[in-house]
């Protein structure tokens, strides 16, 4: 069964006769007759009656010609998305993603950039903030988010926003260490950063600024792997806002008073792509949903 044969059908099922039909298609009425025909074959059953004044649906014809207009109107639907789907960016994006996706907004941003953008095929790698920035600098991914100071020219950024960070205890340190001076934390545990986290020079720049040089426990890439060391009362360790507020909110770590540290969250990309129209429509929707002034 053929898409032209139901609009055939529903062509002479609105006229009431084969002449008339074959003019509005621009077909012959042999062809009419033919596709009428091929029809009836197809199915099993008589679609119209012949009369002397033309023709006149069957019982069979007037339940099936409104299943005919639904999947005619049904193909029109299908033709219109696909025309205004023409124009439309297609491609692959690789987005590299740190810490959590509150954080980033991630959810929101990529819904408005795939709302906006359909044919867009979106893919997501989880990492740290130094491996983001040098597989984008080495063009293995189109953009990522980046936490910290980018000493790269051929790598350009967005700034989002300040992400402010806190040292974070186990709960039951709580006491011991109320009111602690730097001298005291020096000597406590630390959880230590992988090289390669913008929380290694974040807390190596706080160790030099007070003159410590406490004692790590391994390097540990992940803040939620970091987190949950925390609260399994191994060390100290420097987390975001966002990391630790749901678990010092249930009491399962404390925060060291008066220790706060803020660097700057970025989306990067490679500074070569700045009007690849992909990167365009990446920063539009980064625009739109971090609110950003124009």
């Amino acid at each position: 069964m053929e898409i032209y044969q139901l609009r055939t059908f529903v062509a002479v099922a609105q006229q009431g006769h084969l002449t008339q039909a074959a003019e509005i298609l621009h077909l012959s009425q042999p062809a009419v007759t033919a596709q009428i025909k091929a029809l009836e074959e197809e199915t099993g059953l008589a679609l119209f009656d012949r009369t002397t004044s033309g023709v006149m649906l069957t019982e069979a014809g007037k339940l099936l010609l409104p299943e005919a207009e639904k999947i005619l109107a049904g193909s029109w639907d299908m033709l219109n998305k696909a025309r205004s789907l023409k124009g439309q960016l297609t491609g692959k994006l690789r987005i590299g993603t740190i810490g959590s996706p509150s954080l980033l907004r991630l959810g929101r941003w990529l819904c408005c950039l795939r709302s906006r953008h359909p044919l867009l095929a979106l893919v997501t790698a989880h990492g740290i903030s130094g491996s983001v920035l040098n597989d984008v600098r080495k063009k293995e991914l189109d953009g990522g988010f980046f936490v910290g100071k980018n000493p790269y020219q051929n790598v350009f950024g967005l700034p989002l926003r300040e992400v402010r960070f806190r040292l974070a205890m186990p709960a039951e340190w709580a006491v011991r260490l109320q009111g602690a001076d730097w001298r005291s934390l020096g000597r406590e545990l630390w959880i230590g950063h992988s090289q390669f986290s913008s929380l290694h020079k974040l807390s190596s720049e706080l160790w030099r600024e007070h003159n410590i040089s406490p004692k790590k426990i391994g390097e540990i890439d992940q803040e939620a792997t970091q987190l949950d060391l925390v609260r399994a009362g191994m060390g100290l360790s420097l987390l975001s806002e966002e990391v630790v507020a749901e678990p010092l909110a249930r009491g399962e770590i404390a925060l060291v008073d008066g220790v706060e540290v803020t660097a700057p969250l970025a989306f990067i990309y490679p500074a070569e792509r700045e009007n690849d129209p992909l990167l365009q429509a990446m920063r539009a929707a980064l625009y739109e949903v971090w609110e950003l002034p124009a």
